[in-house]
């Protein structure tokens, strides 16, 4: 879960405006006082690290409702169509799709590996503090084996005789080295494990905001299948419309009250109705595979919406609560400090190039042989040892270097100051971000409050048509336009019960916050009221309802 709402309103510090009872939170005129504002290393501290508390962790394992849509092997591939022939339609809800997101999708495992080698790459610079001990051989062991002979002819005085020498060798060697060093002086040491350091964190935060834009992408994606299941449920009811005025018009047409233009026209309106249709099943198709593609789900197996489309909540935290709680809970910024002090600790490396170092070093080596080595046959074999060690200090210094490190180092700070006015853009983008989400939650508030509107007068207005049509007292002609009416209502109201949702959960996800107040059961009326103000008015300036309080069904009335 996210960190509780009023402790980071008290941290905080700073006056912020009271939430209204509709909901939304109105903004309040406040005096214009300006105040210095804190700077980031002061708040976060200039090296922050990441907290994953502020997000709840993502799930492990599967519902055991859920274990047999498990993810397949990560390097599974099918090769017969069977394996990728549909065979279950799976009803999901938003709880059972962030569940399979978290546990099966494959992006999110791969960036946590990518936290396991952040971490790895850490643990390699750390090495540094440590001292290194090899062990070498040059034989171990090896063995000499040969037989020489040789014939010299020796002149002397009296006559010349004939020597022969016969050299025999059956020689084994073994010798070893042991070596061990540490640096007592590395100016690059602490830099380099500061810069790695920094990465870890990065590579933490990183995993957070992909948790993060995960379970955003699944509600999305779920919301998408909801709106295209609730187009196809419009458009049939909106192709069974169509039949009966067609049914009825050619009836009136055989009876010679109707004209042939009003049958036409009811084949037009039914025409364009299964093309409705025909769209709405295929963004449906297109809809479910897109969320089985980011839940992982078995190459058979396609998801389907079981839950209805409806608001999920009311936003309760003001527009200025929202603006601080992303700055408070957003890993962008944290990253973004990260990068300054891993530039920072980068420059101090390369200044550490041009100073000295300073490493003590032992060195060991031992050597044995035995037997005997280009001598005559009939000398007896040798043996022997030795043991040689040396120990001491070792110092190198670059004394110059053509102004290399200096010149590695101002790249370095002038990336910090890089990264420093990229911080100030990410500061505004989310603040953006959670402006426009706030903005457009509330339009699609107000949208849901008009095309509900629209939905009951466009129904009423229908079935009236219907009325006179039967009665002969109106033409083909306004029973089509009133049913066009009525599907693009519909479909509207749909589509704003989608953005609503939509805007919701990005929210969630652009602040940090899970401050969702739940829907109360609504009493909806049967007819629309009368005595309704703001209908006079296309945008009404009273302080918005709640979307739950505007929700209307999107199924006639029985």
């Amino acid at each position: 879960m996210t960190r509780p709402f009023k402790t980071w309103l008290a941290a905080a510090g700073t006056g912020l405006l009271a939430i209204t009872g509709t909901g939304l939170a109105q903004e309040q005129p406040t005096a214009s006082v300006q105040q210095p504002l804190p700077l980031a290393p002061q708040v976060k501290g200039a090296r922050p690290k990441s907290d994953a508390s502020v997000l709840a962790p993502a799930a492990t394992k599967l519902d055991p409702s859920l274990q047999n849509l498990a993810a397949p092997a990560t390097l599974a591939l099918p090769n017969k169509p069977e394996q990728v022939r549909i065979a279950e339609l799976r009803p999901l809800s938003l709880k059972d799709v962030e569940n399979l997101a978290e546990v099966n999708n494959p992006n999110l495992k791969a960036i946590a590996s990518q936290v396991d080698q952040a971490q790895s790459q850490l643990r390699t610079q750390i090495a540094a503090w440590y001292p290194n001990l090899s062990l070498s051989t040059q034989n171990f062991p090896s063995y000499t084996g040969g037989n020489q002979r040789s014939s010299i002819r020796v002149a002397n005085p009296l006559q010349q005789t004939l020597q022969k020498d016969y050299d025999y060798t059956s020689r084994w060697d073994m010798g070893a080295q042991l070596s061990a060093q540490w640096d007592l002086i590395n100016p690059q040491r602490v830099p380099q494990i500061a810069a790695a350091r920094d990465q870890f964190e990065q590579s933490k935060n990183q995993y957070l905001i992909a948790l993060r834009e995960l379970r955003l992408q699944a509600a999305q994606a779920y919301f998408e299948l909801q709106f295209s299941d609730e187009a196809v449920r419009i458009g049939q009811d909106s192709v069974r419309a169509s039949i009966v005025s067609l049914r009825d018009a050619t009836a009136r047409f055989q009876a010679g009250v109707a004209t042939k233009l009003e049958v036409l026209e009811a084949e037009t309106q039914l025409a364009r109705d299964q093309q409705l249709l025909t769209d709405a099943l295929s963004q449906q198709s297109v809809s479910r595979r897109d969320l089985a593609r980011l839940l992982d789900l078995p190459q058979n197996v396609s998801p389907t919406a079981s839950q209805p489309l409806k608001p999920l909540g009311v936003w309760t935290p003001s527009l200025q609560e929202s603006v601080i709680a992303a700055y408070a809970f957003r890993e962008e910024l944290d990253n973004a400090l990260l990068d300054i002090s891993a530039a920072n600790s980068q420059a101090n490396s390369a200044l550490g190039a041009v100073q000295p170092f300073l490493s003590i070093f032992n060195n060991l080596s031992g050597f044995r042989f035995q037997g005997s080595e280009t001598v005559l046959v009939d000398l007896p074999g040798r043996s022997g040892w030795a043991v040689e060690n040396s120990i001491g200090l070792q110092a190198s210094w670059n004394i110059f270097d053509g102004g290399a490190a200096r010149a590695q180092y101002r790249q370095a700070k002038q990336r910090a100051q890089e990264n420093s006015f990229r911080f100030a853009d990410t500061r505004d983008r989310l603040r953006f971000e959670v402006e426009q989400s706030f903005y457009q939650l509330r339009q699609a508030n107000r949208n849901i409050q008009t095309t509900s509107r629209q939905v009951i007068s466009s129904r009423e207005a229908l079935r009236l048509a219907r009325l006179r049509f039967q009665a002969g007292v109106s033409t083909q002609r306004e029973v089509v336009d009133n049913q066009r009416d009525l599907t693009q209502a519909d479909l509207a109201y749909a589509q704003a019960l989608a953005e609503y949702n939509d805007a919701l959960a990005t929210l969630r996800r652009r602040t940090g916050l899970d401050q969702i107040a739940v829907c109360q059961a609504v009493s909806l009326p049967a007819s629309k009221s009368i005595d309704d103000a703001s209908n006079s008015v296309p945008v009404p300036p009273d302080p918005l309802k709640p979307a739950c309080q505007a929700a209307v069904s999107a199924q006639p009335a029985s």
